[in-house]
Formats: structure tokens, C-alpha cells, sequence
């Protein structure tokens, strides 16, 4: 006869295969990766497509990068640089406003899935580590420079700050990934590229030394979309009894989280979903949560 120990034993282990059944219901982690790419390579594909229609077939149904898009006659304007411009100009702009109606509420409801998902300096960055993996055989390079999470905010701050006071949109003019959409728009137009397009490539050289560097402390839209979505819905979950500790979800983080201290949750992830994708006990999860789970931080 089987004893009461095995039996126990069994039931546990039928228990917890329930579990990570429901756990894959939840959000597939073994696609998000392959799902963000396939999100990141059509973003930054529309930044070279509309150009080159534009110019070429003099199509303009779709018309201007991610500072400032234009689908037909909806335009959708990036939170910051919308905010800076009414801020250098001083007044209400109503199609302005209505135009930052959409990115303010993509980023209220899921976070800065905007920076995980969308930005091409995320893509960009994401393909040169690809490349230094390919080549090195490294899958994460050790940060060497860390730096204070709260410098954050106070670039975002002093970007306000500067545009309201001095009436300098410093962002709208040297917003990486603005400018990579502004220098695609250039090389087709006018064949020619401009000097501010270093930013970017500095931007990409700093990943060398901490992953993510400008996306972790220096960009102000980045902030901003993260205090808009500080009550957001979409939240990296983390269950305490399924962890294992490995330590390999913090390893895998871009910008140096640990989510099994539940940082998945604070206002700095970005939701990309990296986390989730490398735990093997299926203790992290993309989920949507209620206002009352929230409440109960469950």
C-alpha cells in the first residue's frame, strides 16, 4: 500500500503542476520575447517605411516619427515633448492636447511599455547586445558604473524646468529617439545625416559600460511615462512561494531590477517582460491587475 507520506507527496506534486498550468495561462513566458521583437522590429520598421513612401510614392497617410506621428487625420503626440511645447509656448493648443490623449493612456493603464516595447533606442540596443552575445558569447555584460535611481526624476525635472523657464524644448530637440526617426527622415529626404545623430550612437556606446545607461537615468520621457503609469494595471507579479531565489531574473533585468523584491512592480520597470521570460519555476508573470488586487498588493 502506498503510505500517507508518498500520497501527500503525489498530491503536492499534481498541486503544483496545476499551478504553473494556470501560471502559463496567464501570460505565455516562453513568447514575450519573441513577441516584443517581432513589436520592436515593426515599430522601428515604420520609422524607415514612412519616409520612403512619403518621398518616393508620395503617399502620406502616415507621416512623422515617434515625437510626433500622424495615422490619417489622427496624430499622436509623445507626452514630453507635447508638454514642453505648451510649456516654451505658453498657451493651450486643443489638437495638441488631443493628440497626447492616447500615450498618456497606453501609459496609465500598462506603464512605460512605450520604452519596452516601442522605442527604437530600446531596439536598437536590444540588437547590439544580440550581436556582442553572437560574438562574445555573452549573454550579460557586468554594469561598471551605477548610479543613484533618483537622478531619474531630477532630469525629468530639470527638462520641465528648462522649457518652462528658459523656453528651450531640449528634448524635442535632442530626443534620441526622436532623433533616430529625425535622422531616417533626413537621409531620405535630403541625403544627408546630422551631427546630433552622435547622441544616439553615444547613447549606444554608454550601454557598453551599465545596460540601458540613458534609458536607466537620463531619460526624462521615460520618467514621465513612469509616473504616469504608477497606478498602472499591467504589473510584473511576483509569487513569494513559487521563487527559488536564483537570482537569475535580476541578472536578466535591462535596468538592474530585482523582481523577486518585487521591484517588477515599482515605477522604474518598464514591463518588457526579460524577467519573466527567464524564470524557470514560473514565480514572475505578467498580469493585469484590479484595482483591488493592487490595493492588497497581491
Amino acid at each position: 500500500m502506498v503510505s500517507t507520506a508518498k500520497c501527500r507527496v503525489i498530491t503536492q506534486a499534481v498541486e503544483y503542476e496545476r499551478e504553473m498550468v494556470e501560471k502559463e495561462k496567464t501570460f505565455p513566458r516562453q513568447h514575450i520575447r519573441r513577441w516584443r521583437l517581432l513589436v520592436q522590429a515593426g515599430a522601428f520598421l515604420l520609422l524607415i517605411i514612412t519616409p520612403l513612401v512619403n518621398y518616393y510614392l508620395h503617399i502620406h497617410f502616415v507621416q512623422g516619427w515617434y515625437q510626433s506621428l500622424g495615422i490619417g487625420k489622427l496624430w499622436f503626440v509623445s507626452p514630453l515633448e507635447g508638454l514642453e511645447s505648451l510649456l516654451v509656448a505658453k498657451i493651450i493648443y486643443l489638437p495638441l492636447l488631443i493628440g497626447m490623449v492616447v500615450p498618456v493612456l497606453v501609459a496609465f493603464f500598462l506603464g512605460r511599455v512605450f520604452c519596452g516595447w516601442i522605442c527604437p533606442v530600446h531596439f536598437l540596443s536590444d540588437m547590439s547586445d544580440r550581436l556582442i552575445h553572437l560574438f562574445a558569447r555573452k549573454k550579460r555584460r557586468k554594469d561598471r558604473l551605477l548610479l543613484p535611481r533618483q537622478i531619474f526624476w531630477f532630469v525629468l525635472v530639470a527638462d520641465i524646468f528648462i522649457a518652462m523657464v528658459l523656453g528651450a524644448p531640449l528634448f524635442v530637440i535632442f530626443s534620441p529617439p526622436g532623433l533616430i526617426g529625425r535622422e531616417i527622415m533626413r537621409a531620405v529626404f535630403f541625403h544627408t545625416l546630422a551631427l546630433e545623430g552622435l547622441i544616439v550612437v553615444a547613447v549606444l556606446i554608454a550601454n557598453l559600460v551599465t545596460s540601458r545607461f540613458f534609458c536607466r537615468y537620463f531619460c526624462p520621457l521615460g520618467a514621465l511615462l513612469a509616473l504616469i503609469g504608477g497606478k498602472r494595471r499591467l504589473r510584473i507579479h511576483h509569487d513569494q512561494d513559487t521563487c527559488t531565489e536564483c537570482g537569475l531574473c535580476q541578472r536578466s533585468c535591462p535596468l538592474g531590477l530585482n523582481p523577486a523584491l518585487k521591484e517588477g512592480a515599482s515605477l522604474y520597470c518598464w514591463n518588457c517582460g526579460e524577467c519573466v521570460e527567464v524564470c524557470g519555476p514560473g514565480a514572475l508573470c505578467l498580469r493585469w491587475e484590479t484595482r483591488s488586487q493592487g490595493q492588497r498588493g497581491e
